[in-house]
Formats: C-alpha cells, structure tokens, sequence
C-alpha cells in the first residue's frame, strides 16, 4: 500500500470525492501542515494554527496510480482559488498536494503543470513536503454519509463552479479513455458511486432501452425497470445475461456482486437479493455507466 496526503478545500467534500474507488483503502480527515501540535477543529478554523483541512487516504497501486488519485482531487477542487474553496475561506480551506516521497513529489508538480496548460492560467494549489498529520475528531470521519442530509445540502452550492469548470474538458487529463466525462470515469473505470437522487435516469419513467456507455450495447430495458426507493436506476433483470459479469466485490467489508459489462469491463453498479418479482433480484446501477435510448 501507498499513502497519498491532500488538501482539497472542506474534508468532508475530499472524503466524498473518493469513497467507492476501486484500490482505495481507507481515508481519514486530519488537519496538516500547521504549527500547533494536536489541533482540534476550532483552533484550526480560528485561522491561527497555520493547517490545513486534509484527508489522508492509502490505496494500492497496482489498482490505481498516484497520477489517477490526483485526478480525483483536481476534479473535485477549484484549483484557482487562491483564498479557499468556494464559500469556505481562509487558509484551512485552501487546496495542497502533500508528497512523500520524490517521486510523488515530481508526479504532483507534472499533474498540476498539465492542470495549467489545460486552462492556461497558474494553479494556486500548493505542492508541499508532508508534515505531521493529526487525526480530526469523530465526527469529521465519514460525515458525508453519516449526515448524508446536510452534506448534500453543503456540497450543492459546489457544483455551479465545478461544472464551470471541468464540463469543458471531458477528458481526464492523461488518461486514453477520451469519450467519457469526469464522472462516468470515476464509475466505470475506478468503481466509483454517483450520488443518489442527483443522477440522470434514478426516476426516468420512458420506454426505451439502458446501454452501455461505452459501447453503445443494449444492456437493460425499461420494462424491467422499477423504483427501488434508493435514488439509483434499478431493474430485475439485464435484456441478455450473457451481457453480464458478476464478481464478488467485498472492498467494503461486507460481501456484495458488482455487475460488470462483460465486453467493455465497466464498472455499472452491484446486485442485490431484495427485488420484486419475477427475479427478486435488484440490479442497482449508476446512471453514468449507462446511456438511455427513448423507444420513439
């Protein structure tokens, strides 16, 4: 395993960024780079102790490189604020790479050259040696599923900027999968989650066909379609399951099926036991692996 440091304006959005990335094994919200040992959150947001709101995440490399974890980041950051991060200001929310190591030091100064010639202007993002990191209390760790609630509601006032931003360059800087936007990468390549209630086909009531968006291959009907109550797109059943891999997934402690389009190898979503009839089976999707095509 190898441990990568950032900063990326509030933890609790940081921490969010890369829950459900296929070779990320554990994040912890901390406060780094200050002068004060053992801060607490209200000595930091005082502005006095010079630290910075930060998650600490390992993750295994031969899953995901430390190039592909500081695409995650930058995605999900306004790297040119120099003052914090959207309606967070002050030096505990302002955006750092924290290195340890050179070579992670030389891949942070590359990843943000190419973040700069990509919009033309200097990033204000900061590339620091590491420094102690000091575990942030209870409350932080995990706050974005634990108050999913109130999270969304913050993180909401985030995403103007974000899509300002990076909706203009869907390709994930450095990487060959070029049709795909930042968020149908992150899901079908890095296993991630999209957000529930806040996806494109979690309600959709039209007939037609759900296909894979990277091929283009009918993988699920709208017949088979039906409200699971839990904010994703969810069938009984794929059109052909030969279309379909299953793999045992248990990267969260507990054993779950993730589905998997055999042809392309991406990442759709897992499959339950707990569907209606015919099947009783739930597959429950990501809206980002799939493109709907209407039967008009």
């Amino acid at each position: 395993m190898e441990r990568a440091t950032v900063a990326g304006g509030c933890f609790w959005c940081t921490e969010w960024a890369f829950r459900d990335i296929r070779g990320i094994e554990s994040l912890v919200c901390g406060y780094t780079g200050g002068s004060l040992d053992s801060p607490s959150y209200e000595t930091v947001c005082s502005g006095e102790t010079g630290h910075y709101e930060a998650l600490q995440l390992t993750f295994d490399p031969e899953q995901i490189s430390y190039w592909q974890v500081l695409e995650v980041f930058w995605r999900h950051i306004d790297p040119f604020d120099a003052g914090g991060q959207f309606a967070d200001r002050g030096r505990q929310y302002e955006t750092a790479i924290f290195y340890e190591s050179v070579t992670q030091k030389r891949l942070a100064e590359e990843s943000k050259q190419s973040v700069e010639s990509l919009f033309g202007q200097p990033v204000q993002t900061a590339i620091l040696p590491a420094a102690p990191f000091y575990l942030a209390e209870a409350i932080h760790q995990g706050y974005c599923m634990t108050h999913s609630k109130q999270f969304l509601a913050y993180r909401a006032g985030h995403q103007d900027r974000l899509k300002e931003l990076w909706e203009q360059f869907p390709v994930v800087p450095g990487d060959p999968q070029s049709c795909l936007t930042p968020l149908q990468y992150q899901v079908t390549q890095l296993e991630g989650t999209e957000p529930p209630f806040q996806n494109a086909y979690w309600d959709l009531k039209e007939e037609g066909v759900y296909v894979d968006i990277l091929t283009g291959e009918p993988l699920f009907d709208s017949k088979d379609k039906f409200d699971s109550g839990t904010g994703w797109p969810s069938f009984t059943r794929p059109i052909d399951p030969s279309l379909i891999e299953e793999r045992e997934d248990d990267r969260l402690g507990e054993r779950r099926i993730e589905v998997v389009a055999k042809r392309s190898g991406s990442h759709l979503g897992h499959l339950f036991p707990d569907g209606p009839s015919p099947t009783g089976l739930r597959y429950c999707l990501n809206s980002a692996a799939l493109r709907f095509i209407s039967k008009n």
